[in-house]
């Protein structure tokens, strides 16, 4: 175990590449990928959120800690109605890694159920780690495994573990989410596009831990993927405040009552037609829902920010100040089943 994660909370399938790999500023690694290089192989400089951001995020986490809560718990009642005894909760590394443990709190308040929690790494376009999937199926019936993330954006991850089973035919690969406005996950606390106030921090929020990393000079085979420790910040950590704050909102009564909505067109095509909308031609550019909008802005370099409203100040207050603190313009759009939704800036075309 490394980072800050308590380990009767989550084991850690990951390998500590703490110091082999060195960060890179946003616009060294931005041109990267969009000419070819991988995400996963590269590590982010670890954005230092101003006290303005900071204050926008205990914000958020006072507004929404309840909602967050009700989403799951209704999130792990559902899997609990699916898997039951034996459930085994397999995060997805790093956003997910604090919902899972959450979800295995309600489960032990809820149900008396201490549930194996383990979080792995899934990249884009690189698969799951299979390493990590061979060690707990070593352990574990295949059946009863429950993936876990924050949210759904465009469905990307979803699609890569649909990808990813069809290697593993006796594991269900539907995600648990506690935000799917996309309707793309398998089990979810909401189809609202709500603030998880995780998404709103990086590591500081995620046990100090980076994004996770794929490459093979660092990666042999037979070793899990990796993830970077910062233990510098170790005075800025609020993994467990955050976790912490969301628990204590937990009650018998916790679950959302998700009200049903109607949309005129899919999540796909409200995504095609921001495409259409805004010239962009590569698809991994829109970067739709609050969450998703979010890491834009944190990890990536930003075009615009699309808002369904430039008054929503209790769900998107953190974009705003975020936005104004980089210097990226907002837009007010007819966003439907989004509120919000980060354009990346196509480096080949400046």
């Amino acid at each position: 175990m490394f980072g800050t994660y308590k380990k009767e909370d989550v084991t850690l399938l990951l390998k500590d590449i703490t110091g082999l790999v060195e960060p890179l500023g946003t616009r060294e690694r931005e041109a990267r990928i969009q000419s070819g290089v991988h995400y996963s192989e590269m590590l982010p400089i670890e954005y230092v959120p101003s006290p303005p951001y900071l204050a926008a995020y205990q914000d958020a986490l006072d507004r929404y800690a309840s909602m967050t809560a009700d989403a799951a718990a209704s999130a792990a009642r559902e899997i609990w109605r699916d898997k039951g005894e034996g459930t085994v909760l397999v995060s997805l590394a790093r956003a997910g890694t604090s919902i899972g443990v959450l979800i295995k709190r309600f489960l032990a308040l809820e149900y008396g159920a201490d549930v194996p929690h383990y979080t792995i790494s899934i990249i884009r376009d690189r698969g799951i780690d299979r390493n990590a999937m061979d060690c707990i199926l070593a352990r574990h019936s295949p059946d009863k495994i429950q993936f876990v993330d924050g949210w759904t954006g465009k469905g990307a991850i979803q699609r890569e573990l649909n990808l990813a089973m069809a290697d593993y035919p006796s594991v269900d690969p539907g995600l648990a989410v506690l935000s799917d406005p996309g309707g793309i996950a398998g089990k979810r606390g909401t189809q609202d596009d709500f603030l998880i106030a995780s998404s709103c921090l990086n590591s500081t929020v995620s046990g100090l831990l980076s994004r996770t990393f794929y490459r093979s000079d660092i990666i042999a085979p037979g070793e899990f993927h990796g993830a970077a420790f910062y233990r510098e910040l170790m005075d800025q950590d609020r993994t467990y405040q955050f976790i912490d704050t969301v628990a204590s909102c937990f009650s018998p009564d916790s679950g959302c009552r998700d009200r049903e909505r109607t949309f005129s067109r899919t999540a796909r095509e409200e995504v095609d037609s921001i495409c259409q909308a805004f010239g962009v031609r590569d698809r991994n550019l829109v970067k739709p829902g609050i969450g998703e909008a979010t890491r834009v802005l944190l990890r990536r370099v930003p075009w615009k920010v699309l808002v369904h409203s430039l008054e929503d100040q209790a769900h998107l207050g953190h974009l705003y100040q975020l936005a104004q603190e980089k210097k990226v313009p907002l837009e007010e759009y007819p966003l439907e089943h989004y509120r919000a939704c980060g354009l990346i800036q196509a480096l080949a075309d400046n």
